[in-house]
């Protein structure tokens, strides 16, 4: 049997592997080994790979760090005092809770840096809260589907971190580029969720409180200050991203602890509502104590034992891709498209449809490599390329067949998957426009950037 034929059966297999459900990390590796044996590739070398990734990627330590501080701020309690205060400004508009479901997305999405654990965090605090105040269940879920995306556009941004780490770009400057993309992701959604909301008469709405806002912005004090030390102390350079996690990491301990115990001090009961508690009680959270910090701890390095595997094992399967020459063919149909917009547009689309079967990570350890030289080579900055790239790739989270974050939705609301196809297309629709007008419009991912 020929190579050739060899190749297209593991491949095949490796393809009914992925559509009956084997986690993607196994059918990557599948591929890759049976690769090695007919390139007659010494698995050593596969070993030798996948230790480099890890001793040599300093940068990628953020992640891990990222994925920590997300599920401390929302053991704490600031996840849901940041929901809190969306709510209190934008739910005198009609579809205002699903629209503050969709701005606690990006708030919290400026801590964790993770889609999935944006659309788990707040999916499974608001769902129930929207299903009770009129809206469609199946359309909730969605919202917190869609809503996941911008998990990894506003920074911090772990598949920033990997981004960074491939094309040896400052990750910094990364961050700093997905701050407009993202908030008009955010932006555009919100647009979407209001007119499907006044065209079916869902939500009940709230009267806009100055009080209201005011207390609860005090309550979501620690979620802004959070925000602000990342962002100030990447875009000053006063540490790096992955100092930057660690920090977090500091900060969210210590505000859960610090809480914890000045409720308990002064008996401040935080399972009041907002209305009920005492403005000294706004400032501090629920917290948690020092018992609970293992399980907090153990639930993050189960998601980080998921991801940085897919990694490492991704980045051994685009170096057997490039000697089977795939770098060559995709990167040769790209550049033969001939100008500008025709190149631009054709990656675009290569993202697009490898976002519907693909996770972000191996979608960008494979393409990113082929794709951005050859954007480069066109003028397109690689900062900019790199925003464009990633949020075709977001895209990917709400986009069937694979569609991660509705499977996420799915789980965390009771919601079949095939329910909630119906109501991403408006949210769809919504991101490809953004993500088009940010391809046309450079200065959007780069005017934020310091003079390079």
């Amino acid at each position: 049997m020929s190579d050739p034929t060899i190749i297209t059966l593991i491949s095949i297999g490796a393809t009914f592997f992925f559509m009956m459900g084997v986690p993607v990390f196994l059918v990557i590796a599948y591929w890759v080994i049976g690769m090695s044996f007919v390139l007659e590739l010494q698995l050593l070398n596969m070993g030798a790979a996948l230790q480099d990734v890890f001793t040599d990627g300093f940068a990628l330590l953020a992640m891990p760090l990222f994925i920590l501080t997300g599920d401390l701020i929302n053991k704490s309690g600031i996840a849901r005092r940041l929901s809190d205060f969306a709510y209190s400004c934008l739910g005198w508009i009609r579809g205002g809770l699903a629209m503050a479901s969709l701005g606690a997305c990006g708030l919290f999405a400026a801590i964790s840096g993770s889609n999935s654990a944006t659309t788990a965090t707040i999916g499974s605090m608001l769902h129930p809260e929207m299903v009770k105040g009129g809206y469609d269940e199946r359309f909730s879920a969605a919202t917190a589907a869609a809503g996941g995306t911008v998990g990894i556009i506003i920074p911090p941004s772990i598949i920033f971190i990997v981004y960074g780490f491939l094309m040896n770009l400052p990750i910094s400057d990364l961050f700093v580029a997905g701050i407009v993309p993202g908030a008009m992701m955010v932006g555009g959604m919100m647009l979407a969720c209001f007119i499907i909301c006044w065209r079916n008469g869902w939500g009940y709405l709230i009267a806009l409180s100055p009080w209201r806002v005011f207390k609860t912005s005090l309550g979501a004090w620690l979620g802004f200050f959070a925000i602000g030390l990342v962002l100030w102390g990447i875009y000053t350079g006063k540490f790096s991203p992955t100092e930057a996690a660690g920090v977090t990491v500091g900060f969210g301990i210590i505000a859960g602890l610090v809480s914890w115990v000045v409720s308990k001090v002064f008996n401040m009961d935080q399972d009041k509502d907002w209305s009920e508690k005492s403005v000294p009680a706004m400032l501090v959270v629920e917290g948690f104590t020092i018992p609970q910090i293992p399980n907090i701890v153990m639930r993050s390095a189960q998601i980080t034992g998921i991801l940085a595997p897919l990694i490492a094992i991704s980045v051994v399967m685009q170096q057997i891709l490039s000697l089977l020459g795939a770098q060559e063919v995709i990167g040769n149909f790209v550049t033969s498209m001939g100008g500008f917009y025709p190149v631009l547009f054709t990656a675009m689309a290569i993202v697009f449809i490898f976002g519907m079967v693909l996770e972000s990570l191996p979608v960008t350890i494979i393409l990113a490599p082929i794709l951005a030289p050859i954007a480069a080579d066109i003028g397109v900055d690689p900062i900019h390329f790199a925003v464009v790239f990633l949020v075709g790739a977001s895209i990917g989270f709400i986009t069937p067949p694979y569609g991660l974050n509705l499977y996420v939705a799915s789980g965390v609301t009771g919601v079949p998957y095939f329910r909630l196809l119906r109501y991403t297309v408006p949210y769809l629709f919504a991101l490809i426009s953004v993500w088009f007008i940010v391809a046309l419009v450079p200065d959007l991912a780069l005017a934020l950037l310091p003079e390079r």
